[in-house]
């Protein structure tokens, strides 16, 4: 059994690093050292542990079992050490640093972007980083401090997590549906997502459409439906700040769907000055564009 003197703990970034990318040199790029250096390490940590982590095939490097274990663990330990360090540093400026915020593309290029240079205004220091994903990004490698989600996620240690408020979503198309009737809303092509979103809120609220209306276009793209919209190829539901900020026509007075949006930050993020900062930022931005993301304010 290895004991704690055996093992050179700066060896696990590098190990994390290896196992999510399996390649030398790309783990290699992302640290900012030698292949070989990493090499070298990687075979030193398995001759402390005196385990076999990694195995070798066309592909690349992957986890053994034992590998598997370690990582898992890993993770939480070297996340654990980075928020340490993060939470004892101390800053000349307490509200200096970056920030690095994830969302759907859309809620920053339609709503949040516009009141960035408020927030420089007041703290000059903070370095935003807006990262435009669909997937999750890890908060116990720190890739991202918050992220903006439609709809409740599931439960994690690492997650502080709260509902910010409410996304609305209208039917917006050409100005030659204007005088669509909802009656004939069945009747007239729409504009749908790709199968494989079939699953989403604004999907299942078409698919209950009678009658089943013809869906000309699918698309995985919010930016192509508003495209196709212009373009006059059909009618499609889209979040309302989407559509007002486009010039749509919009179709039918009511707004048809409400979609959470939620924080979720790091677990740390309530003892650190600038994340502070950034989370009443997030909240006082929403509720002062809460009409406007939920689609109660004036349209066309």
């Amino acid at each position: 059994m290895p004991t704690s003197t055996d093992f050179d703990w700066n060896d696990i970034p590098l190990i994390l690093a290896l196992a999510r990318s399996g390649s030398m040199s790309a783990s290699g790029r992302q640290l900012g050292v030698d292949a070989s250096t990493i090499s070298r390490r990687i075979a030193a940590a398995e001759k402390a542990l005196k385990l076999r982590l990694f195995i070798r095939d066309n592909t690349g490097y992957q986890l053994t079992d034992a590998g598997q274990i370690f990582v898992a663990h890993g993770e939480a330990v070297y996340g654990n050490v980075q928020s340490m360090l993060q939470a004892s540093s101390q800053e000349a400026d307490a509200t200096a640093g970056p920030v690095n915020i994830t969302s759907i593309d859309f809620l920053f290029d339609y709503w949040l972007l516009e009141h960035v240079p408020a927030l420089h205004a007041e703290h000059p220091h903070v370095q935003l980083t807006l990262q435009a994903e669909n997937q999750n990004l890890s908060f116990t490698r720190r890739e991202a401090d918050f992220a903006l989600r439609l709809g409740k996620p599931g439960e994690d240690a690492a997650l502080v997590m709260r509902k910010l408020g409410d996304l609305g979503f209208a039917v917006y198309g050409h100005p030659k549906f204007a005088d669509t009737p909802r009656a004939c809303w069945g009747t007239q092509p729409w504009i749908a997502y790709a199968d494989e979103l079939a699953g989403t809120t604004e999907m299942q609220w078409l698919a209950a459409m009678s009658p089943q209306p013809r869906k000309v276009l699918k698309v995985n793209s919010l930016s192509t439906m508003v495209r196709a919209c212009h373009a006059g190829v059909g009618m499609a539901l889209l979040p309302c700040i989407m559509g007002q900020q486009q010039g749509l026509q919009r179709i039918g007075d009511q707004v048809e769907v409400l979609r959470d949006i939620w924080l979720l930050s790091h677990r740390d993020a309530g003892s650190i000055a600038r994340f502070k900062t950034v989370s009443a930022w997030l909240s006082q931005t929403y509720a002062a564009s809460e009409q406007l993301l939920c689609g109660a304010a004036s349209h066309p």
